[in-house]
């Protein structure tokens, strides 16, 4: 089991209708058939989104993913209409709103790895693969990979685990031509942030996007480039052959396999709320990430 430790209810605003309630967004719909997306402070982690909340988390991967959508223009419109909040909305939404196109969402999880970890580190040790891509022998936890990999995953429901697949599937289900285009633009938006996190001394492991089409053109949507859409590793300290310090859920993770927390993973008991320090230390790690990579000092 697995889910909502306790799923919030949505903030009725005047002129929206609320669509969705996810692990940290909640989207809207205005009169005009605008979206309206609204980033909590909610986190997760072993599927299931904790009692506690994150401050400013909302806020930040609001803003770097503004960041990052002015530095992959050249490459891939955004869905972004603007910042602006919502008439009657709480003062709370500003900074963490996006009014966005409605897109006719790709889907297909556009996953580009670098680096060996994760599910295809598990895949690899294996047989050799990640998502059906033969690999070299001889690679480790966090070793990075000959060249950048594509390896697309079907997206799940809260709660559930995204399914990878190969590309020829996604070729099957969505079309070759938008099945090559997704692969092309995911490979190219990865190559251009990795370079830009590289000279700010950070690995881009790897990451992943959501696409639309809007008009027949292709559209990135959601977040990205974030540290909950991505595996950020601090340059100088990555040694491949153990698992990397990183930006993201790290805390928060070790701390709920920890006999402190008192949580069974394996249970069907929900987690429970995270220490002080626990938060003060995940939070102050989001804004390490956003300071580093953009070079601002987060107000």
């Amino acid at each position: 089991m697995s889910g909502f430790v306790t799923k919030p209810e949505p903030v009725q605003v005047p002129g929206l209708v609320h669509l969705h309630t996810g692990k940290v967004r909640d989207l809207y719909r205005a009169e005009n058939g605008d979206l309206v997306m609204v980033a909590s402070d909610r986190t997760s982690a072993f599927d299931w989104v904790l009692p506690t909340d994150i401050p400013d988390k909302g806020r930040i991967l609001t803003q770097l993913s503004l960041w990052w959508f002015e530095r992959i223009a050249d490459i891939v419109p955004n869905h972004v209409i603007s910042t602006e909040v919502p008439a009657g909305a709480p003062a709370d939404w500003k900074g963490r709103t996006l009014v966005c196109r409605a897109l006719d969402m790709v889907p297909v999880e556009c996953v580009a790895r670098g680096y060996l970890a994760g599910s295809g580190l598990v895949e690899y040790q294996a047989d050799r693969t990640v998502c059906g891509i033969a690999l070299p022998e001889g690679l480790e936890n966090g070793s990075e990979l000959p060249a950048p990999i594509y390896t697309p995953a079907l997206k799940a429901e809260v709660g559930e685990h995204d399914e990878n697949v190969s590309y020829e599937e996604t070729a099957r289900r969505i079309g070759s031509e938008l099945a090559a285009t997704l692969r092309q633009t995911t490979l190219a938006v990865y190559s251009r942030a990795r370079d830009i996190a590289r000279e700010r001394g950070i690995i881009l492991a790897d990451t992943k996007f959501e696409f639309g089409l809007s008009n027949g053109e292709l559209v990135i949507g959601d977040e990205v480039l974030t540290p909950d859409s991505s595996r950020f590793w601090p340059v100088d300290q990555w040694e491949p052959g153990r698992a990397q310090p990183s930006f993201d859920k790290q805390f928060i993770r070790d701390w709920l396999t920890s006999p402190e927390s008192g949580w069974d993973r394996g249970s069907e008991l929900p987690p429970p709320a995270l220490p002080a320090d626990v938060v003060e230390r995940s939070r102050a790690k989001y804004v390490e990430a956003y300071e580093r990579l953009t070079g601002l000092n987060w107000a």
